[in-house]
């Protein structure tokens, strides 16, 4: 075969193969155009929060009364506690309080018998008592919305004997852990619908979570403190909680 016939096959190759590139390269440009609005459209992103709340009444309640005193003789000490701890049992138990717990005696020794202070501008030394004892009997409530009035009438009756003592009144409330999963979901699913408006609004529609942090958990109740600049306020009610979730959710974003 001559020179003159294999140039015009070549040329023919060399088109084919030019044509072959040409379509490579327009195919190729799709698919990286499909993976740059994929990846756009990655990046659209919503961050939404859910807000979840629940009031918890407290399963239990317990009265405690502590008698004490101080001196400088513990073993005269022990015996006036335990004598003022013993009549206020026998008044308990009248009052049909016979479950209640009388607990051991605590000695604190502060292992001086001088403290310091200061009078008329100069610092001088005064005596105090190095003893204190104290003893505590503990009365279960199982009604607790009653708790706070039947620990009132406890301290005027004892008072009403010329008694020496303070009383107390706390709840035992569910455990954080048994609620805390109830909240997380109630919080997500809100924070899933604000995220559904807004995908609404931007005429979008909500896609799979990127990421998700729930928030720090917030209680509001008589026995705990909480920043003042938070909206959650505390039950009037002593024997109730109120305890509050916020989780923070971004959603991706899709056409």
């Amino acid at each position: 075969m001559n020179n003159s016939n294999l140039q015009p096959m070549k040329r023919i190759q060399i088109a084919g193969t030019g044509f072959l590139i040409c379509i490579g390269l327009i195919v190729l440009g799709v698919y990286i155009n499909k993976g740059l609005q994929s990846f756009s459209n990655k990046e659209r992103v919503v961050t939404v929060k859910g807000l979840a709340e629940k009031k918890i009444k407290a399963t239990a309640a317990t009265i405690t009364i502590n008698s004490s005193f101080s001196g400088d003789l513990p073993n005269e000490l022990v015996s006036y506690v335990n004598n003022q701890t013993n009549q206020i049992a026998a008044y308990l138990k009248e009052q049909k309080h016979s479950d209640l717990k009388i607990l051991d005696p605590d000695i604190y020794d502060s292992k001086t018998y001088y403290d310091w202070t200061w009078r008329d501008g100069k610092q001088i030394q005064v005596k105090k008592d190095r003893y204190r004892v104290s003893q505590n009997i503990v009365i279960p409530v199982s009604d607790v919305e009653k708790a706070e009035k039947i620990s009132k009438k406890f301290s005027l009756n004892l008072i009403a004997k010329n008694y020496a003592f303070d009383i107390s009144c706390s709840y035992t409330f569910p455990e954080l852990n048994d609620i805390k999963p109830e909240l997380i979901a109630e919080s997500t699913q809100n924070a899933r619908l604000a995220g559904e408006q807004f995908a609404k609004d931007s005429q979008s529609k909500l896609g799979k979570i990127k990421t998700a942090s729930q928030g720090q958990i917030t209680i509001a109740g008589r026995n705990y403190y909480y920043d003042e600049e938070s909206t959650l306020s505390a039950p009037a009610e002593p024997y109730f909680e109120k305890v509050r979730v916020v989780s923070t959710i971004v959603f991706f974003l899709e056409d």
